[in-house]
Formats: structure tokens, C-alpha cells, sequence
């Protein structure tokens, strides 16, 4: 199946869920060949909707096979395994979500197409929830108590609820899924989905000059300059400012703000902000990037510039020491 019938599935099995046919949106997902691993997410969200735990498992084993960054994805599984009473596996599943996570307050998935937002304190609420039902008490006051270091101001209630509840030995509410809250296809590849004729109708071209017999297409001519080309020197990477960081998934922008990497490019951090997206230069650019696609460089740039510039400073000097002077002195 090529990425357009893909892309064009995708939409419509979003379609119906935005309208309520569930069954309809199902049938068009599990018809995708090969689903990545957002398709993958999203049935197994329609499965759990339907209240059909072993195919959600299943969907959502897959979902992490494709991406095992995909901290949302532990997070469903999780829940999937709470709901079914494996509350060791669902402890484990939301371990995996926080440490994916990696030390952010939060991750905003709408860069990728999914309009939510995981929290680390919420994340931690469900592992506390997970220990208090396997009896470990102590255990899951002391997640409540990191999760309010994570903490926002919209979810501080809902922890010291919870953090009341263990002290009683009482469990407490399970924080859930939106339902009905997919990842859908980038809204600008969708709108490309129309056929379009780059190429036109062909044309032939013949010549007016009654001596020339050659009729058709005029065989390209290698292009040559008029100086000669100097071969092209390594490119430095230099940052004024900035923290240097290695992009490690791709992401693609969907509004002015927002800045196109790829895996390997290196980017330099300006201001990382609380909602888990990062100010970064790149190639003499600015832009927004989720902080969480980026790792961030243990070896310093700027030291290996030091490094580059000694060496250069090393062989001039030792130059200048060999270098013959000049005999000024004139014979008469």
C-alpha cells in the first residue's frame, strides 16, 4: 500500500470517529497494510473504547514496537493493563512512560498530530495507583510525593486527593485517556491527496531552419563554468549562542513558528519552555521544536573550536621559527 492510500485511510477512519461510527472507523483502520505506529495507537484507543482489552493490548504491543519512544503509548497500555487487573504489568507500563518522559514536566503531542498533552504528574498519580493496589503503601505515597514536584496548577487537586487516600489506605481514581482523541495524518499532507499533472502534456519541438533536419528532444549538454571549481571546504558548525543538541526524531512544522529537523542535524537550544517546546537556531534559523525530540550534546562545539584554532596557532609558530631571515647586507 503506497503512503498516499495510507494517508487517505487514515483520514476518513478520523472522519468517523469525529462523526461517532466507531465500528466504520475500525473496520478502515484494520484495513491499512502495514500501519505505523500512530495507526497502531489509534485502533488500539477504538479497541479500548469498545471495551475490547485483549485487541487493545495487542494494537498497543504494536504501537511501541514501531516507536519505543512513545511514551503515550505506555500510558494506554498501561491503563489497558490496569483495567484488566495486571496491575504489575500496568506499574511497569507506566514506569516506561515516565523514564520516556526524560526529566520534562510534560509532553505535547499536537506537533504530532495528537491534540494532548501527557503529564509526569499524572503519569506518577497511576504508578502510585498501581503499587497502592498491589499493597505497597509506602511506595505509592512516595510517587504522589514526586509527582508534586511535577506538578501544575490544574493537577495539584487531584494529587493531594490522592495523597489523602494512600494515608488511609484507600485507593483512588485512575487517571485516564481522552476518549475519542486520535492521532490524525498532517493536515498538510492531506491536503495534497488531490492527483496533480506536474509534468503536462509533452511537447515536441522542431526546428525552423530548413538545414537542420533534426527533429525531437535536444539531448542535455553538460554545463560547464567559466572558472574552475574549487573544491568545496568542510563546514564548521558554529553557534554564538545556544546549548547544542542532536535531533533524534523528525518533526515536521504545521505553523510559522515552528522548525523542520531531521534525525542527526545538530540544533542549538536558546530557551527551553515549560511546556516542553525549545527556542533552537539552526542553519542561521529560529524556530520552535518539542525539547523531548532532542538529546543534548556532551562534548562541547565550542571546545573543539579551541582545539582547531591551537593547532592552527601550533604550526604558524613553528613556521615562523624555521623561516631563513633575509641577508640585507649589500656587497660593494
Amino acid at each position: 500500500m503506497s503512503f498516499l492510500d495510507t494517508l487517505r485511510q487514515w483520514d476518513e477512519a478520523v472522519t468517523c470517529v469525529d462523526r461517532g461510527d466507531l465500528s466504520e472507523a475500525l473496520r478502515i483502520f484494520l484495513s491499512i497494510q502495514d500501519p505505523n505506529s500512530k495507526i497502531c495507537f489509534d485502533i488500539g484507543c477504538l479497541h479500548l473504547l469498545k471495551q475490547e482489552l485483549e485487541a487493545a493490548e495487542k494494537a498497543f504491543d504494536c504501537s511501541i514496537r514501531k516507536d519505543e519512544h512513545l511514551a503515550v503509548a505506555f500510558f494506554q497500555r498501561g491503563i489497558t493493563f490496569y483495567r484488566k487487573e495486571r496491575f504489575e504489568e500496568s506499574l511497569g507500563d507506566f514506569k516506561r512512560a515516565f523514564k520516556a518522559l526524560r526529566g520534562n514536566q510534560l509532553i505535547d503531542y499536537k506537533a504530532l498530530g495528537l491534540q494532548y498533552k501527557l503529564y509526569a504528574c499524572e503519569v506518577l498519580h497511576n504508578m502510585a495507583l498501581s503499587e497502592a493496589q498491589l499493597g505497597n503503601w509506602e511506595k505509592a505515597q512516595e510517587n504522589l510525593v514526586k509527582a508534586l514536584d511535577f506538578k501544575t496548577e490544574n493537577k495539584l487537586n487531584a494529587i493531594d486527593r490522592a495523597l489523602q487516600s494512600t494515608l488511609k489506605q484507600k485507593l483512588f481514581k485512575l487517571v485516564e485517556f481522552p476518549s475519542k482523541v486520535l492521532f490524525k495524518p498532517n493536515k498538510n499532507y492531506v491536503a495534497e491527496l488531490e492527483k496533480k499533472d506536474y509534468l503536462g502534456k509533452a511537447k515536441v519541438v522542431a526546428s525552423v531552419v530548413p538545414q537542420d533536419i533534426f527533429s525531437g528532444f535536444a539531448p542535455l549538454q553538460p554545463q560547464v563554468e567559466d572558472n574552475p571549481v574549487r573544491p568545496k571546504e568542510p563546514e564548521i558548525l558554529r553557534a554564538l549562542e545556544g546549548e547544542p543538541h542532536t535531533v533524534l526524531f523528525e518533526f515536521v512544522p504545521e505553523t510559522s513558528d515552528e522548525l523542520a529537523v531531521v534525525p542527526g542535524n545538530i540544533v542549538f537550544v536558546l530557551q527551553k519552555g515549560a511546556d516542553n517546546w525549545a527556542s533552537v537556531v539552526f542553519n542561521e534559523r529560529r524556530g520552535l521544536v518539542p525539547y523531548n525530540y532532542l538529546e543534548r550534546l556532551e562534548i562541547s562545539l565550542a571546545s573543539k573550536q579551541n582545539e582547531v584554532t591551537g593547532l592552527i596557532y601550533y604550526y604558524l609558530s613553528a613556521l615562523c621559527r624555521h623561516k631563513k631571515p633575509k641577508n640585507k647586507s649589500l656587497k660593494k
